[in-house]
Order: structure tokens, then C-alpha cells, then sequence
């Protein structure tokens, strides 16, 4: 290979601008996941909301530059995949095994987790969506908006009813997510939606912080 065939540096795909976005949603989920050890919930909502309205700007970016080459548009695809897992499989994954007191008993709860979310991910790496805008299986991102609004409920329950519905939550969301189930792939206003709701999330579990302070 010659010098002017070698590949451009890994800092240099990382660098684009959508990558760049992408890098900034895993700095929320790493945020997220920090939080969720420490065992501040409401902290650790208001990282993944984030992360994942950073996972939607990334795409609306890459499709608005139409002259990223074919190696940046690869490159991208694969960081992003490899991001989700972090954000929308270990990050939930974390935060039931915090929540159960990191008990042996939630090990398969989370591993359920985890483990659909990467089978879902290498499914749709493999064969995409279906038409071009539907998703086979609930897509993961759905899993953090779902997981949010259920911490909101935290406080009116015990410890132990909490754990119990977040680790049936979580399960349900496992077999959702590996399921034939056919869902749209949400675009346009959706995104005016998406910014509300982490905007409404963001105030609501910020304001239960201040009341813990």
C-alpha cells in the first residue's frame, strides 16, 4: 500500500462532526452509569436522556453533509453501534444491579439486558430496516425513554417493589427488543418531541435533586 492509499487516522474519522456528536452521547451514558453506581438515580436519568437525544442528532447530521465519503459513513455506523451498546445495553444494565444493591440475584436480569440488546444491534447491522423505515424488534433507545419515566415513580414505592418493577420492566424491554414486533423508525417532528421530553425529564429529576441537596 503506498503512502497516499493508507488509511486517514482513527482521530480523523473521530473528529467528524456526527462522530463527534456520538462520542459526546457515550461521555452522558459514562455520566449515567458513574451516577447510577453511586446510587443517584435522578442524576443518572438526566445522562441517558441525553444520550440518547445525542444518538438521533448524530444521524440528522450525517444525513445533512451528503459529501462524507463512503469510509466516514462506515466509520460512523460502526462507532455508533458500538456506542449504543454502551448507552442503551450496559448503562440499563448498571443501573438494575445498583438499584438491586448489586445482588447476585438481578447477575441475570442484567445479563438478559445486555445480552438482547447486542443480539438486536448485530441483527440490524446485519439486515437494516425493513422498507427503509421500520425496525424488526423495539428499538433500543426506546429502552432509556421507557426506563426514565419508570424512575419517576421511584419515590412512591419501597426499595424492594422499585427493584421489582424495574427488573420486570427491563425484561419485558429485553424480549421487545428481540421480538418480530415491527415498529416505525420515528423521524421528523419526533425529534421536536424528543428534545421536550429529555427537556421535561432534565427539569423534572433536576428539581428532585434540589430537593435532596
Amino acid at each position: 500500500m503506498t503512502t497516499h492509499d493508507a488509511p486517514r487516522s482513527m482521530l480523523w474519522f473521530a473528529r467528524d462532526l456526527p462522530n463527534l456528536c456520538s462520542l459526546a452521547g457515550l461521555a452522558c451514558a459514562v455520566v449515567a452509569i458513574y451516577f447510577a453506581i453511586l446510587g443517584l438515580f435522578e442524576a443518572a436519568m438526566v445522562g441517558l436522556v441525553w444520550a440518547v437525544v445525542f444518538d438521533w442528532v448524530d444521524g440528522r447530521i450525517a444525513r445533512g453533509m451528503p459529501h462524507r465519503t463512503a469510509e466516514q459513513r462506515e466509520f460512523g455506523a460502526h462507532l455508533d453501534s458500538l456506542i449504543d451498546v454502551v448507552s442503551f445495553g450496559v448503562a440499563p444494565a448498571v443501573l438494575l444491579l445498583s438499584v438491586g444493591g448489586f445482588s447476585p440475584w438481578f447477575l441475570p436480569g442484567a445479563m438478559v439486558c445486555l445480552a438482547a440488546g447486542t443480539i438486536r444491534l448485530g441483527y440490524f447491522n446485519t439486515f437494516g430496516l425493513i422498507e427503509g423505515s421500520t425496525y424488526r424488534g423495539l428499538a433500543l433507545d426506546n429502552n432509556v425513554l421507557i426506563l426514565v419515566a419508570v424512575f419517576a415513580f421511584q419515590p412512591a414505592l419501597g426499595d424492594t417493589a422499585f427493584a421489582t418493577l424495574l427488573y420486570a420492566t427491563i425484561i419485558v424491554l429485553a424480549m421487545l427488543n428481540v421480538s418480530p414486533l415491527r415498529t416505525p423508525k420515528l423521524t421528523g417532528r419526533w425529534f421536536i418531541v424528543l428534545i421536550a421530553y429529555a427537556l421535561a425529564a432534565s427539569a423534572f429529576y433536576g428539581w428532585r435533586i434540589l430537593l435532596h441537596a
